[in-house]
């Protein structure tokens, strides 16, 4: 194989990902923000489009940095009540004794 005719096509894919991390960087907290009707794109379609990112196996370290921060920049704009099942269920409702102040001494 021919390391020049592979070297342009990684160099390549390199800079599309660079370019889609900038683009993203760009508009994604303006379309969160969007204006009286709400965002313009929510959440979920830009964690979708971070993780397909990061499903690409060419990603260097500063790109891994970059769509890392992207993703914790996106926290701040999930709903606080939108918690995880396992995080929803009070602490303790999984045992069946009772609390400390029904039990008899």
């Amino acid at each position: 194989m021919d390391p020049t005719l592979t070297a342009p096509n990684n160099a390549s894919l390199a800079t599309l990902i660079d370019q889609d991390i900038a683009h993203i960087r760009r508009v994604m907290e303006p379309s969160l923000l969007g204006d009286l009707g709400g965002p313009i794109l929510p959440p979920a379609y830009w964690r979708k489009r971070l993780h397909a990112l990061l499903d690409n196996t060419h990603l260097s370290r500063a790109q891994l940095c970059a769509v890392d921060g992207l993703l914790l920049q996106l926290d701040r704009f999930e709903p606080a009540g939108c918690l995880p099942a396992w995080n929803s269920v009070p602490l303790g409702a999984h045992e069946s004794r009772p609390a400390p102040s029904q039990r008899l001494n």
